[in-house]
């Protein structure tokens, strides 16, 4: 019989084997179902936040040997500060813990940290903690791990829009001028390309205000998993469904049928 380590061997090399062509370049991860994990084996809610985090570390350094340039997680959401005082003030602190715990290996693994979403109404330790670790990682030219922290794709839509206008009250720019490139320009991921798979975990299917702009032509892998049970091999097995479809951008098959005609 196998011995785990050479399975999971076998896994990463199965991931690793998939050309780049059919590889994303891009994975956003809705990492969905803590809470219902703890749940179901009787565990404090903590507890399933605290394997998340477990599952958090495996994915990044899956990501790493898969050979994707960008990874984004949805971390925290606008919508999340509606939760409990003590469960925000737990993810608070695993927060805290994992950058503190991880950051410097994180950095040692040449990935660089990006985060996006509303920083000016954070604490101010948690923002300094956000920036320093962007500012430690921003020369490093591996992965870039993108964490969606107090995030919400509708308000970062909304703010887009609101600075153009001022850009066009102010006479800075045009009506005219205005186009989806510029647009993209203004969004918290300007110069990030756009997810090429997007995986949900919890059997959940919806993107729950999550880069709905940037998910435009986006895959999607919906796994019937609690985000702690998240491991390579779920990973793996996202990887090779996106590795199975063909990507047409709103073009035409292989084939010359149209795309939404059934032809």
């Amino acid at each position: 019989m196998a011995t785990p380590d050479i399975i999971e061997e076998e896994i990463r090399q199965k991931a690793v084997d998939i050309v780049p062509s059919r590889r994303p370049s891009h994975v956003g991860v809705i990492m969905d179902g803590n809470g219902r994990w703890a749940a179901s084996r009787g565990l404090p809610r903590l507890e399933g936040h605290r394997r998340g985090v477990e599952a958090l570390r495996q994915t990044v350094r899956a990501a790493i040997d898969f050979g994707l340039d960008y990874l984004t997680v949805y971390s925290f959401s606008v919508e999340n500060w509606t939760r409990p005082v003590e469960e925000i003030s737990d993810l608070m602190g695993l927060l805290k813990r994992f950058i503190h715990n991880d950051l410097h290996e994180l950095h040692r693994a040449n990935v660089k940290i990006k985060i996006i979403g509303i920083k000016d109404t954070l604490k101010p330790d948690i923002r300094a903690l956000l920036e320093d670790a962007e500012s430690l990682t921003q020369a490093n030219t591996g992965i870039t791990l993108v964490i969606a922290f107090n995030y919400g794709s509708r308000q970062e839509i909304v703010a887009a829009a609101r600075a153009i206008a001022q850009k066009v009250a102010d006479g800075r720019l045009r009506p005219e001028e205005i186009d989806e490139t510029l647009f993209v320009q203004h969004l918290d991921t300007a110069g990030i390309p756009d997810p090429d798979l997007i995986i949900r975990t919890s059997g959940e299917q919806r993107l729950s205000n999550f880069l709905m702009w940037q998910a435009a032509y986006a895959e999607f892998v919906f796994l019937p998993i609690y985000w702690p049970d998240f491991d390579r091999q779920a990973f793996e097995t996202a990887l090779a469904q996106f590795a199975s479809r063909e990507r047409r951008f709103g073009g035409v098959t292989a084939h010359g049928a149209k795309v939404g005609t059934g032809l």
